[in-house]
């Protein structure tokens, strides 16, 4: 969960880690730090909280020395506090580690056993006297980090600095993310593409069980296995340009993020579509159409907003291919014994390709038989890379902790799912396949026209800011669309919100409704008007405040209730894409109104690499 940045070259490593940072508070933001070598001497500031806190800092005294270290933490092991930011330090050695270390308490106390002293309560600290250990007992520090990693249980990546060794820095991955960065004499190291991506697109992704060394004025980086096999890694040219990652003039990156969602559709079906044949290319999804005919159960797991865009994979792949869909919560789908066999089609959707619980779950399943397929929007992640197929979504990078255009592609990643699926098992034929393509190619330029609302989502969320609940409605497709936009409420203005599909509301949620109770009704014309707005008018007759998101030109609802939010015609099976953005500025605009941190909500953080 955490960020983290290594440079070494001959540029002042401070600033460059420092931007790099910048670029991955989105991974946590409950303290920062950075090391430096200069003259063999490390020199550090840390400080609690945001990144600023240490901004400020570094402007009052800031580091010298060309290779460096920096973090950003999201808290896992001991409270956010300056004692507990990284990099920690033992002997000479300094360290910086996102993951977790399961075993760090066994190894503490062997540690405390023999004379070291513990300065902080984080997992990460034993990883730095390890490897000081190692270095007490005469090994050098290459083998010293060597044998201290091959002692730890858990989840790693980490970037390591030896004040007896001020030229050489070390990396090393396994189940958490990391990319090195090949520049001109030059190297950096990154959890994450943006953090280093104003230095150089050249990228080499690290694997589970990877070792990195980085000699200064040395051309070359030595990768090899943790436990010493050299490895020869190719580097990757990476398209996206460092202004992706910028606001672009919007006040904040979900706002920006919101209004790229039209692009990231047509991005994520650009090359994709064969339209005069009804049916889809997905070229990295290696699946051919004999072992989906085996096929005769799908398996959908994922987390949060991309559990919400697997409950609308179920109603599209269970509608047209006519198969039983089961969407499970990540983090519960291996510790339930599921039913899974090489019959199974395992579906992972993850925006950053990291999540701890989903990568789990995928392994798991294939180790019961089933093939998996990923739906991800990083490339090269490690469940893009463990996955049989994967289908990248082509949303760019998403700083936002609160995921916009990433569940939108993930959608438009489970439509093409879905005609690829059909045409290959018969289920969908050429006409249908045709209608189908119809609508993701007309959806863009709809959602587009559905953006020109933002000015009167604006207005509504002025009426209803101060309330301290909402309701969300909705049925079939839309259904999860409501438990989004309640997601979204409660994540960046912290207001207590639910979603249900609307024919439960009278099992038990009617009996909230009261005239404070905001109630947001999806209520398009679609095959279930008739039923949801007879929900709607049970909302009415007991005082409810109604939020109908409705057709434009709906007459019928707008006489009824006491606010509505108009959205563009569009296809029935486009409709999650639609609704999902007056929703999503709601949510943003109640929050600017009442002050919160809209970028990055309090206790979360965007890519959620530990259990």
């Amino acid at each position: 969960m955490c960020g983290i940045v290594g440079y070494i070259g001959k540029q002042q490593a401070s600033p460059v880690i420092l931007d790099g940072l910048k670029k991955l508070e989105y991974r946590g933001y409950d303290s920062a730090g950075i090391c430096t070598l200069l003259d063999g001497a490390a020199i550090m500031a840390r400080s609690e909280g945001k990144l600023v806190n240490l901004e400020r800092r570094l402007l009052e005294t800031p580091l010298s020395g060309t290779i460096g270290i920096g973090h950003t933490r999201w808290a896992t092991h001991g409270r956010p506090s300056e004692i507990n930011a990284h990099p920690h330090k033992a002997g000479p050695v300094i360290v910086v580690h996102n993951g977790i270390i399961e075993n760090y308490l066994h190894l503490r106390e062997h540690l405390r056993s023999i004379g070291h002293i513990f300065k902080s309560e984080t997992d990460t600290e034993v990883i730095s006297h390890l490897v000081d250990e190692e270095l007490k007992s005469g090994c050098g520090f290459e083998a010293a980090v060597r044998l201290a990693l091959q002692k730890v249980r858990g989840a790693f990546a980490v970037c390591v600095l030896c004040e007896d060794e001020p030229g050489v820095m070390i990396a090393a991955k396994q189940g958490s993310p990391m990319v090195v960065g090949i520049g001109e004499d030059e190297f950096f190291v990154a959890s994450d593409i943006p953090a280093i991506l104003a230095h150089t697109r050249k990228m080499v992704f690290m694997e589970d069980g990877e070792f990195v060394l980085f000699r200064k004025d040395c051309l070359e980086a030595e990768f090899s296995t943790i436990s010493g096999e050299r490895l020869v890694k190719q580097p990757r040219h990476i398209d996206w340009s460092p202004l992706m990652a910028e606001k672009g003039g919007y006040k904040h990156f979900m706002l920006k993020e919101i209004y790229e969602q039209p692009r990231a559709v047509r991005d994520t079906i650009a090359g994709r579509l064969i339209e005069d044949q009804g049916d889809v290319f997905l070229g990295d999804f290696n699946l051919s159409d004999q072992y989906l005919a085996t096929v005769d159960r799908i398996s959908i797991v994922a987390c949060g907003t991309s559990w919400h865009s697997g409950l609308v994979g179920k109603f599209l792949l269970e509608e047209h291919c006519r198969i039983p869909v089961e969407v499970d919560i990540a983090s519960e789908f291996r510790y339930r014994n599921p039913v899974v066999n090489e019959r199974t089609l395992l579906i992972l959707i993850s925006q950053s390709g990291e999540t701890a619980d989903t990568l789990a779950a995928m392994r798991e399943g294939r180790s019961r038989g089933a093939k998996a397929v990923a739906i991800c929007n990083v490339v090269d992640s490690s469940i893009a890379r463990e996955a049989d197929g994967v289908i990248y979504t082509h949303a760019g990078p998403e700083i936002g902790v609160a995921s916009t255009k990433a569940f939108v592609t993930q959608l438009t990643a489970l439509y093409l799912l879905t005609i690829r699926f059909g045409r290959a098992i018969g289920r969908i034929d050429e006409n249908k396949g045709k209608t189908l393509i119809s609508g993701l190619l007309q959806v863009a330029a709809i959602m587009e026209e559905t953006l020109k609302l933002d000015a009167a989502v604006e207005k509504v969320a002025r009426q209803y800011m101060n309330a301290r609940d909402f309701l969300f409605l909705g049925r079939g497709m839309n259904y999860p669309i409501a438990l989004e936009g309640a997601l979204k409420l409660k994540e960046i203005s912290y207001i207590h919100a639910e979603g249900y599909p609307a024919g439960e509301m009278k099992h038990g949620p009617i009996a909230l409704i009261d005239e404070n109770m905001p109630v947001v009704v999806l209520v398009p014309k679609n095959s279930t008007y008739e039923k949801v707005a007879s929900n709607m008018e049970e909302v009415i007759a007991r005082g409810g405040r109604v939020i109908a998101v409705c057709s434009k030109g709906d007459q019928d609802v707008k006489g009824k209730v006491e606010t509505v939010i108009e959205i563009p015609d569009a296809p029935e099976e486009m409709l999650p894409l639609i609704l999902s953005i007056p929703l999503q500025l709601l949510a943003y605009h109640v929050a600017v109104l009442k002050g919160t941190d809209v970028d990055q909500p309090r206790n979360l953080a965007k890519s959620v690499t530990v259990e």
